[in-house]
């Protein structure tokens, strides 16, 4: 399954990146293409990405690990979803690591693709290694 991972450490406390990271009405201020969130509980959201031609496409997701302050991983729920006929299995891992004054952030990506568009994969990763370091831009904006 291809995986791509980004590091960076920034100048904050832990806990502070947590609730950031940890609480999914945050990610429009960190996450690439996320105008807005809705349908926010413990378990699940749903992201509304904005798309190249003006409409705003839905990624529902189900949180399946939530180790407070370190680890926050969710998958998207491809079923019945745009995204399904490209993704088999589509997650991400946001891992807190305390350093020092601050705070090491790992972001991963896990995907399969689906079907012709497994043959995409190198085009895949390096577009998901480009999400992954905006990602990190945004976070290290807002608590650099």
């Amino acid at each position: 399954m291809p995986t791509t991972r980004r590091t960076r450490s920034v100048a904050a406390d832990p806990a502070a990146v947590w609730r950031t990271v940890a609480d999914p009405n945050h990610q429009p201020r960190w996450w690439p293409l996320v105008t807005r969130m809705e349908g926010v509980e413990p378990d699940a959201f749903t992201q509304l990405l904005s798309a190249s031609k003006g409409r705003n496409i839905r990624a529902d997701f189900r949180v399946v690990e939530c180790e407070e302050p370190r680890v926050y991983r969710y998958e998207q729920q491809l079923a019945g979803s745009p995204f399904e006929r490209l993704l088999r299995h589509n997650e991400m891992t946001v891992q807190l690591e305390p350093q020092g004054d601050g705070t090491t952030i790992s972001l991963t990506r896990r995907t399969q693709l689906r079907g012709m568009s497994a043959l995409g994969g190198f085009m895949w990763r390096r577009a998901a290694a480009r999400q992954l370091d905006e990602a990190l831009d945004a976070l290290e904006a807002i608590h650099g």
